[in-house]
């Protein structure tokens, strides 16, 4: 049926039915209160309020043992009715049957509930009529949705939105639900314009207006270009007007990874939260933005009047800046500034001229850039002893891109934001080699290496004990005078403390302080070669007794030639002393043959002697000052007694820890070269103790014995004899000693003397399981199935719960 033809009353002067529209429900309600009651006496049990008097139609759609639903026929609501308000057989009541009932209220609950309920003939209810014209309106109310929280309608609302079209010169308004929106994701608001249909309700003739679309108008489209990016949204400069326009990321058609800054973009506006965003962004073409037609020939002038008012603010005029320059007709006056779309002649492309700073005497200063950040960085000063800070748009250049080690000169003004800082200005890159920390002295002079610079960064020193010191004669009185590793001319050949050097006096222009410059080294420190005997070995570090037996110098893993791993206590080695810090260390360190270092014979015909230890080694006791130990002949105190000195070579076992008044034996030997005598092959009489391993934790652990009570005996692998593999349950012998310093005991000289064996706090274990007496746990059944069988013979299935 088409709704064109159609000349019924309903359609050119629509009257909403009475249970939809707000007002005429209540209407309705008040005129025909006595009547309701009248209905309701006879038919309403004792639990429900009073009910109107109209009569709906509707579909049974579920029925229990003594209630059911009804689904309703003129609005999208599900009513509850008991069996006591149907008028027919219950037994014979189908669901979708045709029913006609009235609507009444519950009165413990408040929900609307059915009651009245009568059978209809099945033909009494026919699908309504769908227009076959789509048609135009205006929204002029937006749907709500008509049940509240607890499924009743709040208030007199119904919930329906209300729509208005033109037909025929005559205006008409349709209602419309939320569920006749086609789209449910879009939000149709008061004052849209939607197309819809019309449908028609054959047996109460009410139209409603159903399958709504959102009719979109062709929105005007904007270019410009992208003048500022966010992490996830920006800003774009408008072709059309002096202002920036707000966008998201999500707005942009296509990789916004691909969008940059300057990219020229064509969009649509929107309000949103009261203000123009742009929306449905696409990238065009480079060049397609044009913002203003530029003269060909350039003109040189004067700023008159900056952008910037005062206390440092911005004028809100986008062309607050003067600029006057000279024409054949006289002095002209042109307007500038940051932007500029409305067609007004102004000045562009202004570019600061460098004739500017010596014509106003602008002080110019240099150096070179010494850290980058996000917008901004800092120039290492060659005329003041200060990093500059500078924000990038300080480039006289401002597409210019920065990079560290740069040199480039700049003017130093205050910071407008800050009272106490300085910043760089008017920033220029130069070439390179323009930029000169140093002023040169041409004169050349002669020194010797004091202290070698540090190769190797050391935070927590202080930057002094870095540089290297070169010791020299300058008119008769001994200066000194600092250089660093990047000062020496052949960085393949370094000087080493005590070499002859040819160096030039360079004076840093920020503070005046004098440097070593050009370092090259004269004659080699030959005679500076010493000798000696590793003592101790740490981590990545160590020391080494000189051949006198008399003092210790540290070392360091990386200044051995060869692999650190290959040295042993004992051994003998060759190196040249540095002073790289406050104390001398060994630097150029390589191995000689066994023999080669002092070599001494021992005294046979003294046999061997007997004694006890008066003063160990500094290596045992720190706080002593003398290096060597010392030991007597005899056991008993007596002053008289012999004493002699001895080291780390002297002892048989290089990884003994001799302490004062353990007993030892030794002999005596001559040093060939000086004729004194030392103590040798000398050797702990110590009691030597038993025990088991009790666990091993990567370099150290801890064995089951107990000087202290309730605290295992530590040890650390380095004191395992022969790099014996060691692990829990090994037993090992051992001598226990005191560190001088914190008292502690620990276990030292282990030897391995067994074969792996259990803990003992394994074996015990197996002795109570093996006791006979012991509790133990006895099974007096196995596990049986509910079959009386071994295992689930009975196949799983799912559990079904019962309907």
């Amino acid at each position: 049926m088409s709704v064109k033809k159609m000349n019924s009353p309903q359609w050119k002067k629509f009257q909403p039915p009475t249970a939809q529209d707000p007002a005429i429900l209540s209407f309705h309600q008040s005129s025909s209160s006595n009547n309701s009651s009248s209905v309701t006496t006879s038919t309403v049990p004792t639990t429900t309020s009073t009910t109107t008097g109209v009569r709906e139609k509707g579909f049974i759609d579920k029925r229990q043992h003594s209630y059911g639903f009804i689904q309703c026929c003129d609005k999208d609501s599900r009513l509850f009715f008991h069996f006591s308000e149907y008028s027919g057989n219950v037994d014979s009541m189908q669901i979708g049957e045709p029913v006609e009932f009235s609507v009444s209220n519950d009165r413990r609950t408040g929900k609307p509930i059915a009651v009245a309920v009568a059978r209809l003939d099945q033909t009494a209810l026919v699908p309504e009529v769908i227009s076959d014209e789509r048609f135009v309106g205006t929204v002029i109310q937006e749907a709500k949705p008509a049940k509240g929280k607890n499924g009743t309608v709040p208030g007199n609302q119904d919930g329906f939105g209300r729509v208005t079209y033109e037909h025929s010169g005559e205006c008409f308004f349709l209602p419309y639900a939320l569920e006749d929106i086609l789209e449910p994701n879009v939000k149709i608001k008061t004052g849209d314009q939607v197309m819809f249909y019309i449908s028609t309700d054959p047996q109460s003739g009410t139209i409603h207006a159903r399958s709504l679309e959102l009719v979109i108008p062709p929105s005007q489209r904007y270019q410009g270009v992208v003048c500022s990016m966010k992490e996830s949204f920006g800003f774009i400069e408008r072709a059309d007007v002096v202002r920036e326009i707000f966008f998201h990321y999500s707005e942009f058609r296509g990789n916004v990874n691909e969008l940059h800054l300057g990219d020229d973009v064509e969009f649509s506006i929107q309000m949103r939260n009261n203000k123009e965003v742009a929306v449905e962004i696409e990238k065009l073409p480079e060049g397609t933005v044009i913002f203003e037609d530029i003269a060909i020939d350039k003109v040189t002038g004067k700023i008159l009047k900056t952008l910037k008012g005062p206390n440092n603010r911005r004028q809100s005029d986008p062309l607050g800046g003067k600029i006057i320059y000279e024409t054949p007709k006289g002095t002209m006056e042109l307007p500038w500034g940051d932007k500029d779309q409305d067609r007004l002649q102004r000045a562009t492309n202004i570019t600061l001229s460098e004739e500017s700073f010596v014509k106003s005497g602008e002080l110019r200063e240099t150096g070179v850039i010494a850290s980058l950040k996000e917008g901004y960085g800092f120039i290492q000063c060659a005329e003041r002893d200060a990093r500059m800070f500078f924000h990038f748009s300080e480039f006289m250049d401002p597409s210019y891109t920065p990079k560290c080690g740069e040199e480039v000169t700049f003017t130093v003004m205050q910071d407008p934001s800050s009272t106490n800082r300085m910043v760089a200005t008017r920033i220029k890159v130069l070439p390179q080699g323009s930029v000169a920390f140093l002023t040169i002295h041409p004169s050349m002079y002669i020194g010797t290496i004091d202290k070698e610079p540090a190769t190797h960064k050391n935070q927590n020193k202080a930057k002094d004990t870095e540089s290297g010191n070169i010791v020299f004669d300058y008119e008769g009185t001994i200066q000194h005078i600092t250089y660093s590793v990047k000062d020496v001319k052949d960085p393949k050949s370094m000087p080493r403390y005590g070499d002859k050097v040819e160096f030039q006096i360079g004076e840093l222009k920020n503070n005046g302080k004098k440097v070593a410059v050009s370092v090259r080294v004269v004659i080699r420190n030959i005679m500076g070669r010493c000798q000696g005997f590793v003592a101790t070995l740490k981590d990545n570090y160590g020391f080494i007794e000189n051949s006198d037996h008399d003092r210790e110098v540290f070392f360091h893993f990386s200044s051995f030639d060869g692999n650190a791993a290959d040295l042993d206590l004992g051994d003998e080695v060759e190196y040249t002393l540095a002073r790289k810090s406050s104390k001398l260390s060994a630097e150029n360190i390589r191995k000689l043959s066994k023999g080669t270092v002092a070599p001494e014979e021992v005294l046979w015909d003294r046999g061997m002697l007997q004694g006890k230890i008066l003063r160990p080694m500094r290596i045992v006791d720190p706080e002593q000052d003398d290096y060597c130990g010392l030991v007597q002949v005899g056991e008993e105190d007596d002053n008289n007694a012999e004493t002699y000195p001895y080291g780390i070579t002297s002892l048989a076992d290089k990884r003994d820890f001799l302490q004062k008044g353990d007993v030892v034996k030794f002999q005596l030997a001559k040093v060939k070269a000086t004729g004194a005598l030392r103590a040798v092959n000398l050797a702990a009489q110590r009691k030597y103790i038993r025990a088991k391993v009790d666990s091993v934790k990567g370099q150290f652990g801890f064995l089951n014995y107990e000087v202290e009570e309730g605290k295992k005996l530590f040890f650390h692998m380095t004191e395992v004899h022969d790099s014996a593999q060691i692990s829990p349950g090994n037993e090992v012998e051992f001598v226990v000693v005191q560190n001088q310093r914190n008292g502690k005991y620990s276990a030292c000289s282990l030897r391995k003397i067994t074969e792996t064996q259990r803990p003992e706090r394994l074996i015990s274990r197996l002795k109570s399981l093996s006791d006979e007496n012991a509790p133990r746990i006895v099974v007096e059944r196995q596990p049986r199935g509910p079959d009386s069988t071994k295992g689930f013979n009975t196949p799983r299935t799912p559990w079904k719960p019962p309907s």
